[in-house]
């Protein structure tokens, strides 16, 4: 019935702004066309993402790790023997060596080499995002992304106040690199690049190895920065290994590392890895922020990464698998005929097009009142006006298998019924 793959859609990019020396005017238009971070957005995602369990009620909004798959009873463990024999676990202290020492070394799964001197220990992945806007960013800059990016970082720019440049992402290849490559050409000059070439939240596609390349060498060409955000990059399932942005130029991408998703969220530690001309000023910016990270956390996940890390990652990548493929044969079976969806080679999310006519904010409302399915439109991650009303993020993270299939068959039936009656 449904096809399993999208389309590769039509590739724009922003026009010149008359008078502006060759900058790019976003997308939209408007009494003021430079695009704003939109101060609701997020709340709206986190809404959804963290309905109260019901009975009857499955969740596929969240990116939510699954329950099972965190390692507790080893968290436990390493929490136990560091307060038992580290007194410096309860205190202030500088950065914890062993584990910036792990981190190098979970780094060369990703293709990187770099010094525990480069690595910046942070509260999460969004802290590293807002850290790394504020190293390279002047207030009203623009910045670079996809039409669709991970909402998180639209609330992290938004104290700067930055105009967005777009380009489409490719359901196949990822990023539009020849429509960054225009704007860079036309005089475009952004803070930096955005991109998650592993794996994309929320379209659930990865960056080809040759547009991995002409992204990074457009970088080094003209000047502009690529912050990386690599959160879903150790969470692949199939479709072979490919070098993290960084691996393939340390000098001009900044990257964005967490352990949100491969051990748990409410650890709060992420990383950035930095060129050593900024290293010293991240330092600095991060003792502003929150002078540093949990020390006791920093202790635990260290022991945590020397035994037996690399069995639960295996554990990890086993389960989330089986809940993508849970979800992609339910689509296959129950979505109308139309829809269209991608197949992420990792991550947690499936990206949607519903077919033509359907609203994807609606759907979401009905399906969460009549479908008992919480579910996410795409609007939520639009940075440009004048997105296609007709996507949903749907996440396979957290929900069972068994749920999974019910949720994407409820969800099935109540398109059927929308399109019959529209």
């Amino acid at each position: 019935m449904s096809v399993a793959t999208l389309d590769r859609p039509e590739i724009t990019a922003a026009e010149p702004r008359p008078g502006s020396a060759g900058r790019s005017t976003p997308v939209s238009t408007g009494p003021d066309s430079r695009q704003r971070p939109d101060r609701g957005v997020r709340s709206r995602l986190r809404e959804l993402a963290l309905l109260p369990p019901q009975p009857g009620f499955v969740s596929l909004a969240g990116g939510l790790p699954a329950p099972e798959l965190i390692p507790r009873a080893a968290y436990a463990r390493a929490l136990g023997d560091v307060l038992a024999d580290d007194p410096a676990a309860m205190q202030y202290g500088p950065p914890h060596e062993p584990l910036r020492e792990r981190i190098v070394d979970l780094m060369r799964e990703r293709g990187i080499d770099c010094d525990p001197r480069q690595v910046l220990l942070t509260s999460g992945a969004q802290q590293a995002l807002s850290l790394a806007a504020q190293l390279l960013m002047a207030p009203g800059a623009d910045v670079l992304t996809e039409e669709h990016v991970y909402a998180g970082l639209r609330q992290a720019l938004l104290p700067h106040r930055p105009s967005f440049l777009t380009v489409r992402t490719d359901p196949g290849a990822g990023m539009d690199v020849d429509g960054v490559r225009a704007l860079l050409a036309r005089g475009a000059r952004p803070a930096f690049i955005y991109a998650m070439a592993d794996t994309h939240n929320p379209c659930g596609v990865r960056l080809g190895r040759e547009r991995r390349r002409e992204l990074v060498a457009l970088a080094r060409r003209f000047g502009v920065p690529v912050v990386e955000d690599d959160t879903y990059g150790l969470l692949r399932y199939d479709g072979g290994w490919l070098p993290a942005l960084r691996a393939l130029d340390p000098e001009w991408v900044v990257y964005a590392g967490s352990f949100s998703k491969i051990l748990a969220p409410a650890l709060r530690l992420g990383w950035l890895v930095l060129p050593p001309r900024l290293a010293a000023g991240a330092g600095v910016l991060k003792e502003a922020a929150d002078l540093e990270c949990s020390a006791l956390t920093q202790r635990a996940v260290a022991r945590l990464l020397r035994h037996g890390f690399a069995g639960h990652l295996d554990r990890v990548r086993a389960g989330y698998r089986r809940r993508r493929d849970a979800m992609l044969a339910a689509l296959r079976d129950h979505f109308p005929e139309g829809a269209r969806w991608t197949r992420p080679p990792g991550g947690f999310f499936a990206w949607v097009e519903l077919p033509d006519g359907l609203d994807a904010d609606r759907v979401c409302d009905e399906a969460l009142a009549e479908a008992r399915v919480a579910v996410v439109p795409g609007s939520v991650f639009a940075v440009a006006a004048g997105a296609p009303a007709n996507r949903l993020r749907l996440s396979f993270s957290s929900a069972a298998p068994d749920d999974i299939r019910a949720a994407v068959a409820r969800l099935g039936r109540l398109l059927h019924r929308r399109l019959r009656h529209d």
